[in-house]
């Protein structure tokens, strides 16, 4: 996991909570990096659940929903740091689309040691409801589920998002139904 992530994470745990909670969160987590991120460099990702799985212990927030609020944030943090991606797109369902293809081709450019997300998409003929299936190595659905509840309030699409695990709990295999709320 790029280091960026960790950052991000990181500094929303100072904003949300405290400084002193990210010092906390960092020392019980036991870390190789010893919480010690650079935007470029890679991380394991299990360094990410032990710093999520103290921050719940601490909030007493469940895990998910401490990824998902992250997912949230971190989709803002990406329209701040990467305006190039959200210049060409006008809708959420465009944007969606381009993540496999164009997103991540991009990011492999500039980081091809980068564990990304598989993501396969289909839209229906009526162009009101898309389906993302997401594919990874790591439990990170509820992060995903965050980026995409991130993207439609950016594009301020009203929408249901249903989401169907295919991965038994696991995290790692889900299909997120969107459909468009029309009037």
């Amino acid at each position: 996991m790029k280091g960026l992530v960790f950052i991000e994470f990181l500094e929303m745990v100072e904003s949300e909570f405290s400084a002193e909670m990210v010092d906390d969160i960092i020392d019980e987590s036991d870390l190789a990096s010893g919480g010690a991120y650079t935007s470029v460099g890679t991380y394991p990702h299990a360094e990410m659940l032990a710093l999520v799985a103290n921050l719940s212990s601490k909030t007493h927030l469940p895990v998910p929903t401490l990824i998902k609020v992250f997912g949230q944030h971190l989709f803002g943090r990406f329209v701040e740091l990467y305006p190039g991606f959200f210049q060409s797109t006008q809708h959420a369902f465009d944007f969606l689309e381009s993540i496999e293809n164009y997103i991540h081709v991009e990011v492999r450019k500039l980081y091809p040691d980068a564990e990304l997300p598989r993501f396969a998409t289909s839209r229906s003929a009526d162009d009101n409801k898309l389906i993302m299936i997401y594919y990874s190595q790591h439990p990170f659905a509820s992060l995903a589920e965050g980026l995409i509840e991130g993207c439609l309030r950016y594009f301020n699409e009203p929408t249901q998002l249903e989401i169907i695990d295919r991965s038994q709990g696991k995290g790692n295999h889900v299909e997120f139904h969107i459909t468009r709320l029309v009037s």
